[in-house]
């Protein structure tokens, strides 16, 4: 018989030294911080409901945290549909987490609460306690803000956004448009930093970024960045960014182009002043992501993941001097046998071994999207190898997988296709055992979307 995890209540207990005593814990009441001691940590599993279209994640969000033990077990059953926490948000929720998984991190997507940044305590089940008090960033970068959270011990969070005005030279004579000529795209950044823990906006710079003069003269421009990162340094904030392109002969939209290497936004941190354009040519594509951070430090370094690069996705490597290390090839195209590698999402242990979530070129159309898979990718050999042990079919869709929980060097997984239930798992990506934990179980038309 599965074990159906119950709608949990917040309570104390006054001989909490009883409990550190006892090695079974009781389902109807969440683990509290030192009944796990240093041997578990909260896995909180997100889930994204259907609003019109199966697979589409935009009836809101709800989540469910468990322990890290009740996550590999697979007698356990978790219903976040069933009994989750709704987080505020028109559409689906941009979560992070805490480093230790106690403290979930939100700002609201969309609609009236769109751009209001929340936060809350982890106490399991579906107990997510408020702490702190609320800010919008709204005013700084819109009500559906693409944000991060830093690796910087929890402290600061990060939001961008673009603009862009496409320039008309009238030669003169404004009543004529037959004269008019293109002659760039201005795109206009915005960076605000907050203060995870006091609620706070800590610093906001805008600034034109522009190209080179060819490149502009060509019509490229940055239509959309996301994914800001640290380097190991503390002192450059890195932004990814996806070019555009506009037809100089016309001013219109330009499908058909040259793929340009893959550019980073490079910003002096704290101040968010200084902006540069580093441009790789071992990679080329975007690099901002989509709904899962896109690039990591590790070992001094950081690396990037790519996408749409016509030779299939990369792993990019910009090193402490804060330049693209083009010795630093790793197509996986290549490592994985596949054709049009396109990274979903990915996070890596702090060994250098990490998960990656991605579709190929070969991939079955499914219910709401191309399929997905994991690989196991290690850094540091350039290699990456597909995960056998989780199961596949069509209507297992990664496209808005948001998070992978990190703990030690196992990373935690969902693994659902949409309106089907499925499984968490485990990676141990120094091993490369997988382990089949908990069942999941969906609604019509929802899928999950990350552990954290």
């Amino acid at each position: 018989m599965k074990q159906q995890f119950l709608n949990l209540r917040t309570f104390a207990f006054a001989m909490s030294s009883i409990l550190l005593i006892s090695s079974c814990t009781d389902d109807s009441s969440p683990l509290i911080e030192e009944e796990k001691g240093n041997e578990s940590r909260w896995i909180t599993i997100a889930a994204a409901q259907m609003g019109t279209n199966p697979g589409d994640g935009n009836g809101g969000t709800l989540i469910y945290a468990v322990s890290s033990e009740d996550a590999k077990d697979p007698s356990k059953s978790i219903a976040p549909f069933d009994n989750g926490f709704i987080v505020p948000s028109n559409r689906t929720a941009r979560l992070q987490s805490s480093e230790d998984g106690n403290t979930i991190f939100n700002i609201s997507y969309a609609g009236d609460t769109g751009g209001n940044y929340s936060k809350y305590t982890v106490e399991g089940g579906q107990v997510f306690a408020p702490t702190g008090s609320e800010v919008s960033i709204a005013p700084y970068v819109g009500s559906a803000p693409r944000w991060i959270k830093l690796f910087d011990g929890d402290q600061t969070g990060a939001a961008v956004y673009v603009s862009t005005e496409h320039q008309i030279d009238d030669n003169g004579t404004p009543d004529d448009v037959t004269d008019d000529t293109y002659t760039r795209t201005e795109a206009t950044i915005g960076v605000v930093t907050l203060d995870l823990e006091n609620s706070l906006i800590k610093n906001f710079q805008e600034h034109i970024v522009p190209l080179s003069a060819e490149e502009e003269a060509k019509g490229y421009y940055f239509s959309r960045i996301d994914m800001p990162t640290l380097n190991a340094a503390g002192d450059k904030l890195y932004i990814g960014g996806r070019l555009s392109k506009r037809d100089p002969a016309t001013a219109e939209s330009d499908s058909n182009y040259e793929i340009l290497g893959s550019k980073t936004i490079v910003l002096d941190y704290p101040s968010l002043l200084n902006p540069t354009v580093i441009t790789s040519t071992v990679g080329h594509g975007n690099t901002n992501g989509y709904r899962s951070i896109n690039a990591f430090e590790y070992n001094g370094s950081v690396y990037q993941a790519n996408q749409s690069d016509p030779e299939g996705s990369h792993i990019l490597k910009i090193d402490a001097n804060n330049q693209y290390d083009n010795s630093y090839d790793f197509n996986l195209d290549d490592a994985l046998g596949v054709t049009g590698a396109y990274v979903l999402a990915w996070r890596p242990a702090a060994n250098g071994k990490a998960v990656l979530a991605y579709r190929h070129e070969g991939s079955e159309e499914g219910v709401a999207g191309a399929q997905g898979f994991f690989a196991l990718v290690d850094l540091n050999a350039k290699t990456a190898v597909k995960i056998d042990a989780i199961p596949y079919e069509a209507d297992f869709y990664l496209f808005q997988y948001q998070g992978f929980a990190v703990d030690g060097n196992e990373i935690y997984l969902t693994q659902a296709p949409v309106g089907k239930n499925g499984n968490m798992y485990v990676v141990d990506t120094e091993t490369g055992v997988v382990t089949k934990g908990a069942e999941l179980v969906n609604t019509t038309g929802s899928h999950f979307i990350g552990a954290f």
